[in-house]
């Protein structure tokens, strides 16, 4: 008989305490993995693994409240010199519709332009969010983006009828504004 591992039940967070953005470690791998793995039963994202996770920690910023709390997560996936993938990207549901996830992109901007950056790539289903991110929808096939891009296609479930819609948001250089 077949046995359906139980959904994912996020405990609800207590909106009154601060949140804060930092760098994840690999003691929030448990964290990550159940707010990802909420949305991924929805089919709203891939699932990652522990292990995956745990390889690639030093990618992720999250955004938590002072009780430990996670509201969200986001990943940031070096392809090449001047490229990285959005990836990971998840918001608490109590926290939906709050400007967060807007937040984890600015700061995986900020990140990238660190990393010396040019573009920014991300696979998804909100094309308006991104959107209003200045990300722009670009064709799924780009001569110009590395055929990494579509590494995870593999073990994809929806690989043969893929519905995620290609961004790419080219990263300007910061300027300085003195007043």
């Amino acid at each position: 008989m077949l046995q359906l591992e139980p959904m994912v039940h996020l405990s609800p967070l207590n909106p009154a305490l601060a949140l804060e953005l930092r760098r994840a470690t690999v003691s929030d791998v448990p964290k990550i993995g159940a707010i990802i793995k909420y949305w991924a039963q929805k089919g709203r994202m891939l699932e990652r693994s522990p292990e995956l996770l745990t390889r690639s920690i030093d990618e992720f910023l999250l955004l938590e409240n002072s009780a430990g709390e996670l509201a969200g997560c986001v990943g940031l996936h070096r392809m090449a010199d001047d490229l990285a993938e959005i990836r990971g990207l998840a918001i608490h549901p109590d926290f939906q519709g709050k400007g967060l996830g807007r937040w984890l992109v600015m700061g995986a901007e900020r990140l990238g332009r660190d990393w010396g950056l040019k573009r920014l790539f991300a696979w998804t289903y909100e094309q308006p969010f991104f959107e209003k991110c200045g990300f722009n929808r670009i064709p799924r096939e780009v001569p110009t983006l590395p055929e990494e891009i579509h590494a995870e296609c593999t073990r994809c479930q929806f690989q043969t009828n893929c519905q995620e819609i290609a961004m790419l948001k080219v990263l300007e250089p910061p300027r300085l504004v003195v007043s």
